[in-house]
């Protein structure tokens, strides 16, 4: 049994999510920036690694402090690999008033479609579903869908930043997400959680 706590950080309300087994051993996907409130939560826990669904700022800005206080791994799809090193690609450029550039070390692990992952002795799939951004992936453990800026409650991620793609977007969701069960969880990037059925049933955008 795992359990999930959401920790909502940053100007852009972004949600970094730890994820802790009966071990107490954890793992944090998106550290946002000002993530002092994560850092302060996770000092006394094992953390195994830090998992992106996508290299967009708000997303990454607490990855170096994470991986400073844990010393422990970043996993990335190789299609934003090189967006961690890079401000203008992450983003952080685009908005001066938000924040100062992020620009993070290498990841130590890319991600791929379909990829198994053992976490905290769990398995995690990993679904590529682009559209939001190039990279972009879900992590599915279980009935537990971590979706990054793909699905929200009620909406769905926007496609107007670089490597946005709507057509890519919406495969994403239909082709992949929606032929999930619809009594899975859905933990996204921003927003309150939400179920694959509801959206199939009650999102407006798709």
């Amino acid at each position: 049994m795992l359990n999930i706590e959401t920790f909502t950080l940053g100007p852009l309300a972004t949600n970094a999510y730890l994820v802790t087994n009966e071990e107490s051993k954890g793992i944090v996907i998106d550290p946002g920036v000002e993530p002092a409130a994560l850092l302060e939560r996770i000092a006394s826990i094992e953390i195994e690694a830090i998992v992106l669904t996508h290299a967009h700022f708000d997303h990454i800005g607490g990855v170096e402090a994470v991986r400073k206080l844990k010393q422990c791994p970043v996993y990335v799809h190789a299609a934003e690999a090189s967006w961690l090193t890079d401000p203008k690609r992450n983003g952080s450029l685009l908005w001066p008033e938000i924040g100062e550039p992020i620009q993070c070390a290498p990841a130590e692990f890319e991600l791929r479609h379909g990829q198994q992952l053992t976490l905290l002795d769990k398995p995690f799939t990993v679904y590529h579903t682009p559209g939001h951004s190039p990279g972009s992936v879900s992590l599915l453990h279980e009935n537990t869908l971590f979706s990054g800026d793909v699905l929200f409650m009620m909406s769905v991620g926007r496609t107007d930043l670089p490597g946005g793609s709507t057509q890519e977007l919406y495969s994403s969701i239909h082709e992949q997400l929606f032929k999930l069960d619809a009594a899975t969880d859905v933990y996204p990037g921003h927003g309150p959680a939400t179920t694959i059925g509801y959206e199939q049933e009650h999102n407006p955008y798709v």
